[in-house]
């Protein structure tokens, strides 16, 4: 058997295959003995059916079988021996005049190559190291929040910006209808002086678009798909069925051991520096997420390399258990194209820095994700047996395994960064993290619409 490559550019090529009588004829041959003793043709016992009938009859189906197992097997190998580092499989040349009788027999196949590229992690960049601390308003809240949740609830005649409102959203025409409760200084500032004056039985007709500071809050109370949550502009009915007050808990010592355990916060100071600790532990992480996107964006757009898309939109056609149209498959590629190139660069950044990721990564990780789930729960100093239990339970799906293992290369991601990029830090409260967040997010979809329309 002939194979060799045939180099389209540089992230295609065909392997083409010539395949002769040589490099099947035996197992052919011993396929048609196999069957001679099974074969049944009419005019002969079992197993008395002449060879050259028994030929004529499964020949074609056994050696078109044949072929096609030395040519997969001789293809897989072929990959290996070459050590082609390919996007996707390998797609066979559909050849409408394709002659199985012809004295040799050519194969093509389309392969999609991972692009050779280099990536600078030290490139002069604009990205912004968020360090987010909690600050004496947000921790002041924090505090009112604890004494309205753990307060007694009183009933009220009319509405108040304090107040906590139960009743139903609903819109027919867009499918929504939840009832829930809801603080009225959960709504933006622009919002709550709707839910204001109101008493039971009330109606409040809202936009969503603005309803909220933040749109995913439309995800809880809405109960509207993630999918259709951003830039949704429709009105809703709030129809009110409860208005209620709050007394607030008193701060004691029997309050903050229902809330942190017996003896960890004697005092209103301690429960201030509790708040704060909990929140700036929460807050880094959300910072954390918000560089590594902007890590993946910089990294995006200042890694330049071709990827075979053509052979990426047939290729999609052929897998999953829907085959897709050309048209479909165009959209997937379009949606999935900025997740593969960062897949790319984040394995060549790994490469670059020497870092792998071993079974011992994801247990550590694995462990310490298990350990902050449970201290939530207020199981603060679990034995080592408890936790390796249930990494065991964990590690052992596989679905699980693969999200787990996307984390922990996003945070060795994220440390190459932050050690050579040399992100710029900047010390913000929540309320500004939150509104810098916002003004970039603006930005980029302002820049967006200018090109389109240029």
């Amino acid at each position: 058997m002939d194979i060799k490559r045939v180099a389209i550019d540089a992230v295609n090529e065909t392997i083409v295959m010539n395949v002769v009588h040589m490099d099947y004829k035996g197992q052919v041959a011993k396929r048609i003995n196999e069957k001679m003793p099974l074969a049944q043709v009419k005019g002969f016992r079992k197993g008395a059916v002449p060879k050259d009938l028994v030929e004529k009859q499964y020949g074609k189906g056994i050696k078109q079988e044949e072929i096609k197992k030395v040519v997969d097997l001789a293809l897989e190998r072929y990959i290996q021996s070459e050590r082609l580092n390919l996007l996707g499989t390998p797609l066979a040349k559909v050849n409408e005049d394709f002659n199985w009788d012809a004295e040799e027999l050519t194969f093509e196949y389309e392969i999609g190559l991972v692009p050779n590229f280099e990536i600078d992690l030290e490139a002069k960049n604009n990205i912004v190291k968020y360090i987010v601390t909690a600050d004496d308003k947000l921790i002041d809240g924090q505090v009112e929040r604890i004494q309205k949740q753990f307060g007694k609830a009183v009933p009220q005649e009319v509405s108040d910006a304090k107040s906590d409102l139960t009743g139903t959203f609903s819109s027919e025409a867009n499918g929504i209808n939840n009832t829930t409760t809801i603080a009225v200084d959960a709504f933006s500032k622009k919002a709550q002086k709707q839910f204001t004056g109101k008493k039971v039985g009330d109606v409040v007709t809202v936009s969503t678009k603005g309803l909220f500071e933040d749109d995913h809050q439309l995800m809880d109370y809405l109960k509207v798909g993630h999918e259709g949550v951003h830039g949704l502009d429709v009105e809703v009915n709030f129809t009110i069925e409860a208005i209620n007050g709050s007394e607030p808990a008193e701060l004691n010592q029997e309050l903050f051991d229902k809330l942190f355990g017996e003896g960890k916060v004697a005092s209103l100071e301690d429960l201030k520096a509790k708040i704060k600790e909990d929140a700036e532990a929460q807050f880094a992480q959300q910072a954390d997420q918000k560089l590594l996107l902007d890590v993946q964006d910089f990294l995006i757009e200042n890694t330049k390399f071709d990827l075979p898309a053509e052979f990426l939109k047939k290729w999609l056609q052929t897998v999953g258990e829907k085959k897709l149209s050309a048209e479909e498959a165009e959209v997937e590629y379009a949606r999935s194209e900025k997740g593969l190139r960062f897949q790319l660069i984040e394995g060549k950044a790994l490469a670059q820095s020497n870092i792998q990721i071993t079974f011992d990564d994801l247990k550590e990780f694995t462990s310490n994700a298990i350990r902050q789930q449970m201290a939530q729960f207020g199981q603060t100093n679990p034995t080592d047996e408890e936790v390796q239990g249930i990494v065991a339970r964990v590690l052992s799906n596989q679905d699980e395994v693969k999200r787990l293992s996307e984390q922990v290369v996003a945070t060795k991601m994220l440390d190459i960064f932050k050690e050579k990029a040399n992100p710029t830090t900047k010390e913000v409260t929540y309320e500004e993290f939150i509104a810098d967040f916002l003004r970039r997010i603006n930005f980029s979809l302002k820049v967006k619409s200018c090109k389109v329309e240029s």
